[in-house]
Parts: C-alpha cells; sequence; structure tokens
C-alpha cells in the first residue's frame, strides 16, 4: 500500500467546483488523516442551536458566536470539542492534535480546561473520508489544502471564513476569494 503523507492540522478549503452541497465553500480543519482515512470538522458552518442547549456545562468556555457548529454530515447526533491551547502542555481532558490546536474531552468536568482555554467550539458532526476517499477528491481539484492558524477555529465570523483563508494566501489562492456566489450573474 502507497503511504499517505498526513495533513492533520492543515485545512481543506472547497473549490468552487465542488459539487457536493454538504461542503458548498466549506473550510474544513483536519484533525486526523493516515491511511485508514480522513476525519475534520466544517469551520464555517454555525447552526441556530446554543452550546447551553445541548452541552450546558460547557457553554461558558465555548467562544462567540456561542453555537453549534455542523462539523460535517457524518453523526450529526454526536458532539466534538475542538479548542486552542497555548504552550507546550495541555490540562487534563485535552489531546493535542496539531499545533496549539486539539481535541477537548467534553465528559471531562469544564473546571478542569477552563484556566487553559484560549477558545472552545462545539461540532455536531464531522466530516469523514475512507482510506485514498479524500486523496481521490484532491486529485480530481475539489480542494485546496493550505496550512492552518489557531485562529481559524474561533473565528468571530465563521460566515466569512472561506474568503478570508483563501484571502491570506500568497499564490494564485488569494484570487479565487473573489469568486462570486453565483457565476451565472457575472
Amino acid at each position: 500500500m502507497t503511504e499517505v503523507s498526513s495533513l492533520t492540522g492543515r485545512l481543506l478549503v472547497a473549490t468552487p467546483a465542488l459539487a457536493d452541497p454538504n461542503f458548498d465553500r466549506a473550510v474544513v480543519l483536519l484533525l486526523d488523516h493516515d491511511e485508514e482515512g480522513t476525519l475534520g470538522v466544517v469551520l464555517n458552518r454555525p447552526t441556530p442551536v446554543g452550546v447551553g442547549d445541548i452541552l450546558e456545562s460547557w457553554a461558558g468556555l465555548a467562544g462567540e458566536p456561542g453555537v453549534v457548529f455542523q462539523g460535517g454530515p457524518v453523526s450529526l447526533d454526536s458532539a466534538l470539542g475542538v479548542a486552542v491551547i497555548p504552550g507546550d502542555e495541555g490540562p487534563l481532558g485535552w489531546r493535542r492534535v496539531y499545533g496549539a490546536i486539539g481535541l477537548v474531552d467534553l465528559e471531562a468536568p469544564p473546571e478542569l480546561l477552563a484556566a487553559a482555554l484560549g477558545s472552545l467550539r462545539i461540532f455536531a458532526g464531522y466530516a469523514g473520508w475512507g482510506p485514498g476517499q479524500l486523496e481521490d477528491e484532491l486529485t480530481e481539484g475539489a480542494w485546496y489544502v493550505v496550512e492552518s492558524e489557531p485562529g481559524d477555529v474561533s473565528s468571530p465570523e465563521p460566515e466569512s471564513l472561506w474568503r478570508a483563508v483563501l484571502r491570506r494566501q500568497r499564490s494564485e489562492l488569494a484570487m479565487v476569494a473573489t469568486y462570486p456566489d453565483d457565476p451565472s450573474l457575472n
């Protein structure tokens, strides 16, 4: 089997050509990528559901907007916590994924993490790909792969994250940020 280069910690940014409505202009943070498949969360799909409505004990620690995000089309009845914790050591109840970004054990008491949290987002569901599936989509041109920044997880304006991530690229990708929502109106 071919060895898979890990994309963990990187962002997948949907190309304008991506036809799947689940991922239209999506920005996906990859939390795990290896030969067994890929798992990530969509960073720019806030829902109207408040964190306090489903995880009351974590509501005070969730960043603005204090809502649950739709992490992807898989397992919408499950929740994932993604937090940024600066420094070398993270507290109990947090597992580093990449850089300062890590996963929160939502079964742990929030008080264990409260003092260390830089930001917290709660995601309902996730985006997942089987072995080789993401690589096929990359070959087809469905996604741009770019570096993540810790602030991407807690963007105060998640609806504008697609354009913001593209705009900061030092390549022709910056021009893609100007792509119209409906090219037929151009």
